[in-house]
């Protein structure tokens, strides 16, 4: 039997992901968190096969958890399931240390063969992601100016193309606004932009949110 415990801040989603997952006989959830702290808590109370992760967290980023899991050489395999388009942050994320990546708007089935793949131990990729791999291996593709940016910089970069204000940027991330303020300077900086405006602009350009 497959353990999996599942990360995502809209219960919603989570429901229909477990539902998804329990018609398989071979899978069972065992927990289910909305944040970092309730991640940490169930993992420290259960040891689970594969965790089944979302990208956009209030506090820690996905990409945060992957970073720590990673430096702790957990031995859990991460799925990341996500809104966002895979050529924004499936790369990112596998380099982070998932096994997997699966958008939230392909067909659910998709997310049950993931988790038997990545417990496994196998990397679980969609067509299109393993196309984007070749291209990185074989063509010397320019790099976009976002993808120097840090997993910090880049959600701090979302979030204000979003319409967020820094304020409840912090909160949410639970981070100083005077944080903030700095990762939002270092986003100008190095996309040589000068203001939100300009900023939203190239989000939508890039396919980083929604035009």
């Amino acid at each position: 039997m497959i353990k999996v415990m599942l990360c995502d801040d809209h219960a919603l989603i989570r429901r229909g992901i477990r539902d998804t997952l329990a018609d398989a006989p071979d899978i069972e959830v065992i927990g289910e968190a909305g944040d970092y702290g309730e991640l940490r808590a169930l993992l420290r109370g259960a040891r689970c096969d594969v965790l089944v992760l979302d990208i956009n967290l209030p506090g820690r980023s996905g990409l945060d958890v992957l970073h720590t899991l990673k430096d702790e050489a957990s031995p859990i395999k991460v799925l990341v399931v996500s809104m966002y388009p895979e050529d924004q942050y499936a790369i990112r994320a596998l380099r982070a240390g998932a096994f997997g990546y699966v958008n939230k708007g392909g067909d659910p089935q998709l997310i049950v063969q993931a988790v038997r793949t990545v417990a496994q131990g196998r990397k679980y990729v969609t067509p299109e992601i393993a196309q984007m791999l070749v291209e990185s291996l074989t063509t010397p593709v320019p790099e976009n100016a976002h993808d120097k940016l840090s997993d910090r910089e880049l959600q701090t970069l979302v979030m204000i193309a979003s319409g967020k204000r820094l304020s409840d940027i912090a909160e949410e991330l639970m981070l100083s606004p005077k944080t903030v303020s700095v990762y939002r300077a270092r986003v100008l900086e190095k996309l040589n932009l000068q203001n939100n405006s300009e900023l939203t602009v190239y989000a939508i350009r890039n396919g980083l949110v929604g035009g």
